[in-house]
């Protein structure tokens, strides 16, 4: 094989012991159900707060996806000022945040929840929404409370004086 096709390989290797590790099935837990939320606000109409939750959704769905994908291809040290030695501070820092705008997105789809929960009688005739936001909430809940045993794994690891993000 030619030095640079085997560079190229050697480049773009994956890193398995992230794929297997704790942080790396939180961090796909964050992807799949990131995505089932905002597939779910996106799929039905909605209106005024609730574009706050979708955009807390699919911007931090396209962040931690760049996390993952980063860090499976151990390129975390090409990233500006957050790589390297930061890289584990910057990944907690990020999981808090999504965190606390995650809860804020929960306390909205509950208040959406109820407020269309006079629709849910089987009478009722008109599209309703209460389905879609019930469904959303639930969602919300499981992705704040995945972002946040991500930052408290984060934590721990930064305050044992770790610099990685997975246990070697």
């Amino acid at each position: 094989m030619p030095p640079e096709q085997q560079s190229h390989q050697s480049s773009l290797s994956i890193n398995k012991v992230f794929l297997k590790s704790f942080i790396g099935i939180l961090r796909l837990l964050q992807i799949l159900l990131g995505a089932v939320l905002w597939t779910t606000i996106a799929a039905n109409k909605y209106e005024g707060s609730v574009h706050f939750v979708l955009f807390v959704s699919v911007f931090f769905w396209l962040l931690t996806l760049a996390l993952y994908v980063l860090t499976l291809l151990d390129k975390q040290d090409l990233v500006p000022l957050l790589g390297g030695d930061r890289w584990l501070l910057s990944n907690t820092v990020h999981d808090l945040l999504a965190t606390v705008l995650y809860f804020a997105a929960l306390g909205i789809m509950i208040y959406k929840t109820q407020k269309n929960s006079f629709c849910n009688l089987e009478q009722y005739r008109h599209h309703c929404l209460y389905k879609a936001y019930l469904s959303a909430s639930v969602f919300s809940g499981l992705c704040a409370a995945i972002y946040l045993l991500s930052g408290i794994y984060g934590s721990c690891r930064k305050c044992r004086g770790d610099q990685t993000l997975v246990a070697t």
